[in-house]
């Protein structure tokens, strides 16, 4: 599909995914390694630049993805780590394609990042290639990923997939290490033809735990610039672990006049974005192991890569099974379980809080969000 010039924008085209929470999630993310050559400061894996030897193979991932779509699910996102220190990251994104799954991969700011092998991933079928920014200038960004050049490597990543049609999604991380600088780095993703924005705010796991991340009152200042980028953006905005913005964005659609706006950057979709198609958004909550679930690069199988609860692993447990059926599953996709404010709100449906972040922070998954700025 050729791109539309940089200068014209077509309307998001939105093709919904009709998925039943209870039944399938709507995202599997699959770390496929977790060596990575970086450090980063709140990588939620504590990543090192080794490959496991217990690792899924390539059997057993093609298995797994196998699995995943007789499960229901549309979307499967292969990260790290870094995957593309897995030479058959081809191999797995051509399997998932040729079962009619939607293949996202998120490879990492380093020299293994060349041209040649975006193009190899691109022939594989890739959907949507993610790059990480999280500061608006190298110093900053090299600084948090803790790898001299790792802001110039990704830039150069994202121009090679501009370059090559690849629908280009940006990651960014939030939190104090970067709150201040958050329209400097809106800038900057804005200008790189991107079709996706995704910010995540900080969940205090991993090496995370050593940053401070927003607290509500910073939490919805952002919330306000988010929504107020979201309804001029020619690309999705879509916000992680932060469930509370659709409590906000309900709460000012009609102000902003029309109901368009609640059912703006959350979730997934399939849009199309200045003519490319985009891995986009859902009308329905995603949280951790409700519409979503993640596998590890031995193949244990969590709520969330944030939530990281052990519930069985797919080498011994079909992962159809554990969404559908473990009772920590169905306990997570149940809003009567939430405690706290959040069990008190009108919006714990529509919204229900960060699980992750509530067992980060308080030790329990169904306690309150700690960064909602409502008092119930």
């Amino acid at each position: 599909m050729h791109s539309a010039p940089a200068s014209v924008h077509t309307a998001p085209a939105r093709l919904p995914f009709q998925v039943d929470f209870q039944q399938a999630p709507l995202l599997v993310i699959w770390e496929v390694t977790r060596a990575c050559a970086l450090a980063c400061r709140h990588c939620r894996a504590s990543a090192i630049n080794q490959r496991h030897p217990a690792e899924l193979n390539l059997d057993e991932g093609r298995r797994l993805l196998d699995e995943i779509k007789e499960m229901g699910t549309p979307i499967v996102v292969l990260t790290g780590g870094d995957p593309i220190q897995r030479d058959d990251l081809e191999d797995l994104i051509a399997h998932g394609k040729s079962l009619g799954l939607r293949m996202g991969t998120i490879p990492a700011g380093t020299p293994r990042l060349t041209r040649e092998r975006l193009a190899s991933l691109k022939a594989a079928g890739v959907d949507q290639v993610a790059f990480s920014i999280d500061a608006a200038t190298a110093e900053r960004h090299d600084a948090f990923r803790q790898v001299p050049g790792s802001f110039d490597l990704t830039l150069q990543g994202a121009r090679w997939a501009r370059d090559l049609d690849i629908p280009l999604q940006i990651n960014t991380v939030l939190s104090r290490n970067n709150l201040e600088e958050f329209d400097e780095i809106a800038d900057l993703v804005a200008g790189l033809d991107i079709v996706f924005w995704e910010v995540f705010f900080l969940v205090p796991t991993g090496r995370g735990t050593q940053l401070q991340g927003c607290d509500a009152e910073e939490t919805e200042a952002l919330f306000t610039k988010l929504r107020e980028r979201s309804k001029t953006a020619p690309y999705v905005i879509k916000v992680t672990e932060a469930q509370h913005y659709r409590r906000h964005l309900l709460q000012h659609s009609q102000r902003d006049r029309g109901p368009s706006l609640a059912n703006r950057g959350h979730a997934t979709e399939i849009h199309a974005i200045g003519g490319r198609p985009a891995i986009g958004m859902s009308s329905k909550v995603v949280n951790a192991g409700n519409g979503f679930c993640f596998v590890d690069h031995t193949g244990d199988i969590c709520p969330s890569g944030f939530l990281p609860e052990v519930c069985g692993n797919v080498r011994t447990r079909s992962i159809t099974e554990v969404y559908r059926h473990h009772e920590f599953f169905t306990a997570l996709r149940d809003p009567r379980r939430l405690e706290g404010k959040c069990g008190r709100c009108e919006f714990k449906a529509a919204c229900g809080g960060s699980r992750s972040r509530a067992h980060a922070v308080h030790g329990n998954p169904f306690a309150e969000e700690p960064t909602c700025i409502l008092i119930r």
